[in-house]
């Protein structure tokens, strides 16, 4: 099998991702068909330590940075297992920051087949999913790489997400929680938080970062609370500020129960800042149960940390910044960065949705700030209609046009702007994955 065959067969797997409606049935989420493919393997999930990372946004982020430290660090061996990718499957899964390599990820998807299949055909738990393939493809490989360390961001949800296999873990994160996914996690910020914070198990540690919802907060204490799990909340026991920064990314300050933190963080926005706090968070409580990460280590960690897609600059004068902002809350947040931490002249927005997110909150968010959208569509099977976007953005107010690619929108949105302008990519992940491409002109083999 070579890895266009490995990606092939992965895909011929119920995977929510591209087709979520399959999603919504709660029978598709059985955590026993997962430890049963897992038993057939030798339980790669086990024998190492664990940071689990679930939250509505910045889950990723926190992850990427938590992962960068530990490397840093030396801990022997630190697995990082994210999603979606942006470009390549081999993003989802790497060790000591190096993505796993496409032979690698070819050889052990061949090697786990024949359990999948057995798995499968045994059926009593259900048909396994892409997701939960590619989580087992991770532990497999933290365990033939001789990983002591891996850090696991959830999926979706948390309870039933196939990451949390993983019973003991040192410690549980919850990130910043909202309404997403509605269909599959509750009708309610209190019914989602629940779900996510399902993750915390009894012994471990939590880090609970800034939450916009005090409703969420509660949940998430309470549940630790209920299994005995110590909680620290990152808004009362830690404060940070911006220090000086440029499109490259900004210094942080922070101060903590271990003293104050001068930092450097290729990473823009205020957002970025509360997650580097969750991060060094969870350091803090490492270091309190005995690991040994240097000082030095943690400055070297954010400094090299990278997670493209995010408040990313792809270029300048014009400057183009590409943001995977796909809600409400979180076009609020990009507004608020692109006002701080850029000076422009008129902004021009190259937009597109998945079909199953709701583009009028973000609309509500952006348009006062757009002199121009431009509504496209990205190749995804979830992407949502062009005309649906433009028509979103209109009636908030916005000049809108439509362009049925999101090259071909870029390109429209460069020769209208001037050297001054501000061209933003925003709405989904797999548009600013397009747009990546198109404006680095990166070749991607999937």
């Amino acid at each position: 099998m070579n890895y266009r065959q490995a990606i092939d067969y992965l895909s011929g797997f119920t995977d929510w991702e591209r087709t979520p409606a399959q999603a919504f049935a709660a029978v598709n989420f059985d955590l026993r068909r997962v430890h049963s493919l897992l038993a057939r393997m030798g339980d790669p999930h086990r024998g190492r330590r664990t940071v689990h990372i679930a939250g509505s946004k910045g889950k990723g982020s926190i992850a990427a940075m938590v992962a960068a430290v530990l490397t840093a660090a030396d801990m022997g061996g630190v697995g990082l297992y994210t999603s979606p990718h942006l470009h390549t499957f081999c993003e989802r899964i790497a060790v000591d920051r190096q993505p796993i390599a496409q032979r690698d990820f070819a050889r052990l998807t061949e090697a786990m087949a024949p359990a999948a299949a057995a798995e499968n055909a045994d059926g009593r738990f259900g048909q396994l999913t892409t997701f939960e393939l590619l989580t087992t493809l991770a532990f497999l490989y933290f365990r033939e790489r001789g990983a002591a360390w891996q850090v696991l961001e959830v999926g979706m949800g948390g309870r039933l997400d196939a990451t949390s296999v993983v019973e003991e873990k040192d410690v549980a994160v919850i990130g910043p929680i909202s309404l997403e996914h509605t269909a599959i996690l509750g009708d309610t910020v209190e019914e989602i938080a629940a779900e996510k914070a399902a993750i915390i198990r009894p012994a471990c540690r939590v880090v609970m970062a800034p939450q916009p919802f005090a409703q969420a907060a509660a949940v998430i204490r309470r549940r630790a609370a209920e299994v005995g799990a110590p909680l620290v909340d990152v808004s009362e026991s830690y404060s940070w500020e911006r220090r000086t920064w440029n499109v490259s990314g900004q210094g942080l300050r922070l101060d903590g129960p271990r003293g104050r933190r001068e930092v450097w963080l290729p990473l823009l926005g205020a957002h970025q800042l509360e997650n580097a706090a969750a991060a060094l968070a969870v350091i803090d409580v490492l270091l309190e149960g005995g690991s040994k990460v240097p000082e030095p280590a943690i400055a070297a960690g954010l400094r090299q940390v990278r997670w493209p897609g995010r408040l990313e600059v792809l270029r300048e004068r014009p400057l183009v910044v590409a943001d995977g902002a796909h809600n409400g809350d979180s076009a609020r947040r990009l507004r608020q960065a692109l006002r701080e931490y850029f000076q422009f002249r008129r902004l021009i927005l190259v937009s597109g949705v998945s079909q199953d997110k709701t583009v009028d909150d973000m609309a509500r968010e952006l348009a006062p700030l757009a002199a121009l959208v431009v509504a496209t569509s990205s190749r995804h099977p979830r992407a949502g209609d062009p005309a649906l976007v433009a028509a979103a953005y209109a009636a908030a107010g916005a000049a809108t046009e439509t362009t049925p690619s999101v090259a071909a929108a870029l390109e429209r949105a460069l020769a209208l702007a001037e050297p001054e302008d501000l061209v933003c990519v925003v709405g989904s992940l797999f548009v600013v994955a397009e747009a990546r491409e198109h404006i680095l002109e990166l070749v991607v083999a999937v």
